[in-house]
C-alpha cells in the first residue's frame, strides 16, 4: 500500500514496524561504506598482470625510440596518444596524455584559463569582473568543488532524459558573457546514468555564445563502462564541433582510473590542434613530462582499444550483479510504498535516487547512525545544496555483494522510516 494512501493510524503502525527493524540493524554495529564510486579489489586484481609487462630485461623505449625512463615527450608517448585517440574517436595529435587523474587535467585546464585565458580570450579569466559556469544537476561533486575553490559562480541547469535542458543552456550562454563554461558527463552521467542524445550534442556544438571563449568541459569518464549487451551510444562532439567551426570550444577528458588502477592509471584530454598548442606553451613550464613508464606499461598490456573493450567485459561481470542487487531491492521494497524514483543505468558507476522532497538528509543521517556511510545529501548539487533535499547518489561498486545486500536493505528501511516521519509531521 502506498504511504500516501494510508490513514494516520496505518501510517503510525507502519512507522513503528519499520522503526523496530531499524533499531535491530543499528544494534548490529555495521561499518559499511558506499560513499564513493570506487572499484572493488576484484576489479583491481584484473589488472595485476600489467605489472609484469615491464621487467629488468624489457625494452623501455617507446615506438618512436624515446627511452621512457628519461626526460622528454611533453604530451605522451605516441602509442598512448593513439590508444586514447582510438577510444575517444579523435586524432592522435588532438590528444594529451597526462598522469593518473583526469580530475587533475580538468583542474589544470581551468586554472590555466584563470591565469592566462584560452584561445579566443580577451584577457585572463581572473581579470573578468565575474566568472560563471553552468552546472547540470544532479551532477559530479568534484566538478563543483573546482569551481567553488576558484571562486567561479555556478548556475544550476536541470538534467532531462536527453542531457542538460538545452533550452535553458542556449538562453543563458547567448545572453551572459560572464558564463565561460559548462560541466558535462555526457555518457552514463554521474549520478543519473543519462547519455546525451544526438540532438543535445549537436546543440552543444552549435551554441551561440556571448562569451567568445566559452568552453565545454566534456568529462567522458564512463565512455566504455557498459552494463548491458545494448550499450548507449554517444555522438562524437569533436566531429560535430568541426562541422560548426567550434572545435576550440570543447575539452574532452577521460582516464583509466576505473579500468586499470585508480591510483596508478592514465588520464587524457582531447581538444583542437589550436588548443593543444596553446596548452603546451604552459605545460613546458609546468612539467618535463608525465610518467612515460606507466604509459608504456598500459599500452603494452592492452595493445589496442579492442583489448580494452574485452577487459571492460570482465569489469561488467563483477559489478553488474551489484547494480542488479540494489535495483531489485528498490523495486521490491520501495516501489510499493510510492513517492520515490531512481535511475536504471545502462552503464557508469552510480544509481541516482530521488526521495520525497525534504527527506534525503534524513535518510543519509539514519543510514550513518546505523553504520552505512553514503555520499552526503546535497553533494550532487553546487555548494552542497539540493534545493529540494531529494537526491542521493548510490555507489554499488566497492562493497562485496553480501555487504551491499545488507547496506541496501538498511537503506530501504531508512527510506521507509524517513518518508513515514515526513508524512506524519505534515
Amino acid at each position: 500500500m502506498k504511504l500516501s494512501e494510508m490513514t494516520r493510524e496505518q501510517l503510525v503502525e507502519f512507522k513503528n514496524e519499520v522503526q523496530s527493524e531499524y533499531d535491530s540493524f543499528k544494534a548490529r554495529g555495521l561499518k559499511l561504506d558506499m560513499s564513493r564510486g570506487k572499484p572493488c579489489s576484484e576489479q583491481l586484481d584484473l589488472t595485476m598482470p600489467m605489472l609484469d609487462t615491464l621487467n629488468s630485461s624489457s625494452d623501455l623505449k617507446s615506438e618512436n625510440g624515446t627511452d621512457c625512463r628519461n626526460y622528454g615527450i611533453l604530451d605522451g608517448i605516441p602509442e598512448a596518444k593513439k590508444l586514447f585517440a582510438d577510444i575517444l574517436e579523435v586524432s592522435a595529435d588532438e590528444v594529451i596524455v597526462g598522469g593518473n587523474s583526469s580530475l587533475a587535467l580538468m583542474y589544470d585546464t581551468i586554472t590555466r584559463a584563470m591565469l592566462y585565458g584560452v584561445v579566443g580570450s580577451e584577457r585572463p579569466w581572473c581579470k573578468e569582473e565575474k566568472i560563471k559556469f553552468l552546472a547540470p544537476v544532479p551532477g559530479y561533486d568534484r566538478h563543483f568543488a573546482i569551481c567553488e575553490k576558484l571562486g567561479i559562480e555556478m548556475i544550476n541547469v536541470p538534467m532531462t532524459d536527453n542531457g542538460p535542458d538545452m533550452d535553458i543552456v542556449e538562453e543563458l550562454v547567448a545572453n551572459d558573457s560572464s558564463i565561460k563554461g559548462i560541466w558535462c558527463v555526457p555518457m552514463y552521467s554521474n549520478p543519473g546514468g543519462t547519455t546525451y542524445s544526438d540532438e543535445t550534442v549537436k546543440r552543444f556544438a552549435s551554441l551561440k555564445t556571448a562569451a567568445p571563449d566559452f568552453r565545454i568541459f566534456w568529462d567522458n569518464a564512463y565512455c566504455i563502462h557498459h552494463l548491458s549487451d545494448t550499450p548507449d551510444k554517444l555522438l562524437n562532439i569533436m566531429e560535430e564541433c568541426k562541422k560548426n567551426g567550434t572545435e576550440n570550444r570543447v575539452y574532452i577528458f577521460t582516464s583509466t582510473s576505473k579500468i586499470t588502477f585508480s591510483g596508478a592509471g592514465l588520464a587524457a584530454m582531447a581538444t583542437s590542434i589550436e588548443n593543444i598548442a596553446d596548452i603546451k606553451k604552459s605545460m613546458t613550464v609546468q612539467t618535463i613530462g608525465y610518467d612515460k613508464v606507466n604509459m608504456l606499461r598500459h599500452t603494452r598490456f592492452f595493445g589496442n582499444k579492442e583489448n580494452v573493450f574485452e577487459h571492460m567485459k570482465k569489469h561488467r561481470a563483477i559489478i553488474e550483479p551489484k547494480f542488479n542487487a540494489v535495483l531489485s531491492a528498490l523495486e521490491a521494497e520501495i516501489a510499493p510504498i510510492g513517492g520515490c524514483e531512481w535511475s536504471r543505468p545502462n552503464g557508469g558507476y552510480f544509481i541516482s535516487f530521488n526521495a520525497p522532497k525534504g527527506c534525503a538528509k534524513r535518510i543519509v543521517e539514519l543510514c550513518k547512525e546505523a553504520g552505512v556511510v553514503l555520499t552526503g545529501a546535497g553533494a550532487t548539487f553546487p555548494y552542497g545544496k539540493d534545493p529540494d533535499d531529494r537526491n542521493i547518489r548510490i555507489a554499488p561498486t566497492y562493497p562485496t555483494v553480501s555487504d551491499l545486500s545488507l547496506a541496501t536493505k538498511l537503506f530501504c528501511i531508512c527510506v521507509k522510516l524517513a518518508c513515514a516521519e515526513k508524512l506524519l509531521a505534515e
